[in-house]
Order: structure tokens, then C-alpha cells, then sequence
């Protein structure tokens, strides 16, 4: 990743504080600024009588003063946690999704946790899924505090967008000194969801050869990574969600090749960014 800000998506919620503590520890290793981005969209009242005026009924000067207040701690927090990390305090009157998505066209990377104050227990935000969608930049979604010196691993299709996550989890794996995993999934014959294991079916020959070549081609690329590759009959949302137990962090494309014409996000994605027992990385491709 570039020296492009870091923006987090702050909301003072304990994900939001997670997702926080994530991106201060990537710009200590980048160099990069970070960003804290709060964004609020409040409710307008609206009369039962036409005659009788609308008015807003916040924000008040008095809550913004607090979420100022509550976004400055943060900034004062991370002062005494990361010193050497730059950062800088972002308002917006707008929902939470369209004004970070509105970031990430000059960011070079977006924060988020994975659920907000708003969003019910257990759910992933809507925001979440919104930003990995629509997001110019890269986004990860802040899951868990797995251990530093696991792995980072990638999802591989042979698709544009998953060229464009492998080149980010190089980059990420190269800055932390960890292993690159490339993990390339086919789908069983059995069905879209049907479990089986790599000896039950056959790997389709030429596709991986193609996905050995691909390897090969990262390894030579980035020749100070150990980068290991694991190919197996299983559909993808399953592989890459069992294999981010010994992860740390899990990196796919918005869209795959399975992705429906016109879709922002592919299944894959939306079931990791659900199921992940990692943090989880959503890379937009050249077009997105």
C-alpha cells in the first residue's frame, strides 16, 4: 500500500475502537496518515400539518461539540499509543456508507469494524457491506485480534479483481514479514454449497497448471516472501472461510468470476465479510 491516508470509520462503538487500533498498526508499518471519519446523518421531523414549518431535529450544536470531543480523544489516544503516526479528524453530515465511499475515491484505505452502535448483535453492519461494494480503494473489515505472525492468505481465481487482491496481500504480507498463502478453490461438481475434500474429485489439469504458473510468477516477483499455495475441491466461500482460522488476515476480490453481471460484490466476499474468524480485506479491481 502507498502513503495514501488511512481513513477509519469511527463511531465510538467497540468495533469502530478495533477497527482504530488496526489501522494505527498498518500506518506505523506504511508511514501512512490516519484519518478518523465520523459521519452522521440525523432524522428530520416532519409535521402532520403541511402549515406547520419543518425543523430539524438534530444535529444541535451541543451533540456536535460531543462527537467532536469523542473523535478528538480518539486522535488523543492514538498520540500516546502510536506516536510516530500522524492523524488527522473528519466530520460529515451524510450517511456513514456514502460518505466513506465518497473518501475512498483519493484514501488508500478504508477501516471499518465489522458492526457499528446501530447494528443488531451477531449482524454484520450494513455499512460494512456497503463501503467493501462501493469503495474506490481497498477495505478491511476489522473482525478479531488474530496473531501478527500468522499468515495473510488470498483468494485466486485468474480473475482481474483477484490479481488486484493478490497484489495487495504481497504488499501487506511483505510489510509484516509474514507468509503469503494463495488459495485457488474449484467448485465441486456436486453443487454450488456441496462439501468435499480434495481427494474426492479431480483438480481441473489445466486450471491448475495455470494456478502453479500464477504462484510461481508471485514467487519470482516477490522473492523475499515464503509464499505457499493450496489448491482443493471446495467452493471457494467455504475454503477461504475454514482456512481464516489460522489467519490473520483474509484478502478476495469485490467480484470473482462467478459474480452476476452488474453485481458490486461477489458472494465470496459477502460470505467472508459474515463468517471470516479473520480480518478480511475486500480489494476493488482497475474497473470497479
Amino acid at each position: 500500500m502507498s502513503g495514501r491516508t488511512i481513513v477509519v470509520g469511527y463511531d465510538r462503538s467497540a468495533d469502530a475502537k478495533a477497527a482504530a487500533r488496526w489501522a494505527l498498526d498498518e500506518a506505523s508499518l506504511t508511514g501512512a496518515p490516519v484519518e478518523f471519519l465520523y459521519a452522521y446523518d440525523w432524522p428530520v421531523w416532519q409535521a402532520d400539518a403541511s402549515m406547520v414549518p419543518t425543523s430539524a431535529v438534530w444535529p444541535d450544536a451541543e451533540t456536535q461539540q460531543d462527537i467532536k470531543d469523542a473523535v478528538a480523544e480518539a486522535v488523543g489516544l492514538a498520540g500516546r499509543s502510536h506516536p510516530g503516526v500522524h492523524t488527522t479528524i473528519a466530520t460529515a453530515d451524510n450517511d456513514a456508507a456514502l460518505a466513506l465511499v465518497e473518501r475512498s475515491a483519493e484514501a488508500g484505505l478504508i477501516v471499518l469494524g465489522s458492526r457499528g452502535h446501530s447494528a443488531v448483535t451477531n449482524l454484520l453492519g450494513s455499512v460494512s457491506v456497503a463501503v467493501s461494494a462501493h469503495a474506490h480503494c481497498p477495505v478491511v473489515v476489522v473482525r478479531g485480534r488474530p496473531s501478527t505472525t500468522a499468515p495473510i492468505a488470498v483468494g485466486v481465481d485468474g480473475s482481474a479483481t483477484s490479481e488486484a487482491a493478490v497484489a495487495f496481500a504481497a504488499g501487506e504480507a511483505a510489510v509484516r514479514r509474514v507468509p503469503l498463502l494463495m488459495i485457488r478453490a474449484w467448485k465441486p461438481a456436486g453443487g454450488l454449497w456441496a462439501r468435499s475434500t480434495t481427494g474426492t474429485h479431480a483438480e481441473p489439469a489445466d486450471e491448475r497448471r495455470q494456478f502453479d504458473d500464477h504462484v510461481a510468477a508471485w514467487r519470482e516477483k516477490y522473492p523475499q516472501l515464503d509464499i505457499a499455495a493450496e489448491a482443493v475441491m471446495e467452493h471457494p466461500a467455504a475454503a477461504l472461510t475454514r482456512l481464516s482460522a489460522t489467519t490473520q488476515l483474509m484478502v478476495a476480490g469485490s467480484r470473482g468470476r462467478g459474480a452476476l453481471r452488474g453485481m458490486l460484490l461477489g458472494s465470496v466476499s459477502q460470505h467472508l465479510l459474515r463468517h471470516s474468524a479473520c480480518d478480511v480485506a475486500i480489494v476493488p479491481g482497475v474497473h470497479d
